[in-house]
């Protein structure tokens, strides 16, 4: 194991399996794509340990309330955590978190997305530090989402060689 995942194990944090997809779908995609030094991860909702979504479903501000979808967010890291360290063999191999984009499934008058998206952040930052786990970010809403999930995140890493 490496210290990422050594961090995880003290947290008492599992990473969750390979994403349960619905019977009927299909996702011609990679969940990690692998480009020389860097890896973008594909949109992530947020996984049980069963590896399917999970909820709470629903609108973000009427649904769920801000808590429940920054967890939520939190989750979404995890899921994408389990992404990366089945694409990369270990989490040590990332050297800098890029960017994410947080996509917040919401009304038009809400106001909290920011809020939402640290559940994601606070736990990079909390893993990676502040050097290798500072990332930009946007934190955006949307009137839907897949399967009914409040929160989608998609982000891109830097890799050691």
């Amino acid at each position: 194991m490496g210290q990422i995942e050594d961090r995880l194990a003290a947290m008492g944090v599992e990473l969750p399996p390979e994403v349960v997809v619905p019977p009927g779908v299909e996702l011609p995609f990679a969940f990690i794509n692998v480009r020389g030094d860097r890896a973008i991860a594909s949109g992530h909702g947020p996984q049980g340990p069963d590896g399917k979504v999970t909820g709470p479903f629903g609108i973000v501000g009427h649904d769920v309330t801000v808590e429940q979808a920054c967890e939520s967010a939190r989750l979404v890291a995890l899921s994408m955590l389990g992404s990366l360290q089945r694409e990369l063999g270990t989490l040590d191999r990332i050297s800098g978190w890029v960017k994410a984009l947080g996509m917040v499934r919401c009304g038009p008058d809400f106001g909290q997305h920011p809020a939402v998206i640290n559940g994601f952040s606070d736990l990079i930052l909390e893993l990676f530090g502040p050097e290798v786990g500072r990332h930009s970010r946007s934190a955006v809403g949307m009137s839907s989402l897949p399967f009914g999930m409040p929160v989608e995140i998609e982000a891109e890493v830097l890799l050691h060689p």
